[in-house]
């Protein structure tokens, strides 16, 4: 997408994403883990008939939000976003309203405990959203300018990059629109079925409809704080950065949009990898803690967290120091086509988030933590906090000094460290959890020193060598990881119980065995 729409245009795209985000947070992202919460009850009584009365309850209810939400979007496009990427943004309306039918959806087969149709729903949505979003934007820039060719006037620049920013927008359209036509040939196979057990119900008990809203406003609501509050810092970020900034500094925003593309589209994307595999360890850590909590099993739960908090800091510490130590190789390697400024920014803004990634992690693991142990409101209130603590320290940073992105950089690594303390403080005061710090902190952030050094040493090597920036840092970066599993063994950072509790445990079990590392 950066090839095709460059800086500009992806500095208008990334602007105009987090506004979209915020929106499908508050009006329609929480239902697929509500939904399926409130169904699962009523499957488990085997009351069908109230499960397939709030499936309707639930799409009447997103219909309405997603609509109004879709509506306010569109037509209110200008209140957030300077007027070059106000189409960017109306483009981006029409997802709400049909991301809310889509999350009924997978709800309600996640409820009957059947994963596979929104694992093969998403993988079709972002294939789709992968091949629309670079193929419309290549097909609106030829359309509206003749050419890929970038013009020499700031007119012409806006406008294609403008043109890009709307075809990869359309892109995120496109992946959930056809995630919704799978997930609704799904539901219509599987019709007979669920029909037939409904006309087996014999609850004489049915739920009313005013009931049913209340019930899912009252799930929904708690998940939705929380998320909207979480992700409200790369909406405030964007707002300080490219509409408070230009009225400050005699800056064009022309310049603002395209360094806020390298920033946000590029050095903060990177870092945001690593933050998939936190995301999907605290998605898998909720239930577990609920379950242990509603047994009053504390013990337990400490273990869970424990066990949970280490393998999280096993995986997050060295891609931290592997992105700060390889920036410049990974960020060549990844966006080919910047220009040799370009590439120095996105090197600079992705040392200066690399900390970040640490905080980042262990702030969404104890969020779901606490979310599990009951207490919804506290993740609330320490995002809160937090964006406050961001939001001065983002202003001060820009308008005081000449840090510029840099300091947004900070003010992001502000944020998620103090979500981290937080939300530490909150999970021992609820269940009396202390961090154990050796081997969850110390020995993996020296065994990734260790990895760093060598990783920077082989890529550095084979520069001298082969003068080919891709194969350096292919290389360094397997090397690299080899180094630090040996340098966990070899500290005892981690234990035979430890490796196998993670993902392909007994993989790595078998190979440490061999190597002689583990006995």
């Amino acid at each position: 997408m950066h090839a095709v729409i460059g800086d500009l245009g992806l500095g208008y795209y990334q602007t105009a994403y987090p506004y979209y985000t915020i929106i499908l947070l508050i009006s329609s992202y929480s239902i697929p883990s509500a939904i399926s919460k409130v169904i699962a009850q009523k499957l488990a009584v085997k009351e069908y008939r109230n499960a397939h009365r709030f499936f309707l309850c639930a799409l009447g209810y997103v219909l309405v939000v997603g609509g109004v939400a879709s509506l306010f979007l569109f037509f209110g496009a200008g209140l957030f976003v300077a007027k070059e990427t106000v189409p960017v943004l109306r483009t981006f309306a029409p997802t709400i309203f049909i991301y809310g039918i889509l999350g009924v959806l997978r709800g309600y087969f996640q409820a009957h405990k059947s994963m596979a149709q929104t694992s093969v729903s998403q993988i079709l949505e972002q294939i789709a959203n992968a091949v629309v979003t670079v193929g419309a934007a290549y097909l609106l820039i030829r359309g509206a300018m003749g050419g890929l060719e970038v013009p020499a006037d700031e007119a012409g620049q806006v406008k294609r990059a403008t043109f890009g920013a709307i075809g990869s927008a359309l892109g995120t359209g496109a992946g959930v629109l056809t995630a919704l036509l799978f997930m609704t040939g799904i539901y219509m196979l599987n019709r007979e079925i669920i029909h037939g057990r409904i006309r087996r119900d014999r609850h004489r008990e049915v739920d009313s409809w005013g009931s049913m809203v209340r019930t899912i406003t009252g799930v929904v609501t708690p998940f939705i704080l929380s998320t909207a509050v979480y992700n409200l810092s790369g909406t405030v970020n964007t707002t300080v950065y490219t509409k408070l900034l230009p009225g400050v500094r005699d800056v064009s925003g022309v310049e603002i949009s395209s360094r806020w593309g390298i920033f946000s589209g590029q050095a903060q994307t990177i870092s945001n990898i690593p933050l998939a595999f936190a995301s999907a360890m605290a998605a898998a850590l909720l239930p577990s803690v609920a379950q242990l909590t509603a047994a009053g099993d504390e013990k337990g739960v400490r273990h869970t967290i424990g066990l949970a908090s280490k393998t999280t800091m096993l995986i997050s510490i060295p891609c931290a120091v592997g992105l700060f130590v390889l920036a410049r190789p990974v960020t060549g390697l990844l966006f080919f086509s910047n220009s040799g400024e370009a590439e120095n920014l996105a090197t600079g803004f992705l040392m200066a988030l690399a900390p970040s990634v640490v905080f980042y992690a262990l702030s969404t693991l104890n969020s779901q933590v606490l979310q599990g142990l009951g207490k919804l409101n506290a993740p609330i209130v320490n995002a809160g906090i937090a964006l406050a603590v961001q939001t001065v320290t983002a202003v001060c940073l820009l308008f005081f000094t000449k840090l510029d992105l840099y300091g947004i950089a900070i003010a992001n690594t502000v944020y998620a460290g103090t979500m981290c303390l937080l939300n530490q403080r909150a999970v021992r005061r609820a269940v009396g959890y202390r961090q154990e710090v050796k081997r969850t902190f110390v020995i993996p952030a020296l065994a990734a020193g260790i990895m760093g050094a060598a990783a920077w040493a082989v890529y550095e090597t084979l520069m001298l060598l082969t003068a080919s920036p891709k194969l350096a840092v292919v290389v360094a970066v397997i090397l690299g990881a080899c180094v630090y599993f040996v340098m966990l063994l070899l500290l005892r950072g981690v234990t035979e119980r430890d490796l196998r509790a993670m993902p392909k445990g007994y993989l790595l079990v078998k190979v440490a065995k061999k190597t002689r590392l583990l006995r």
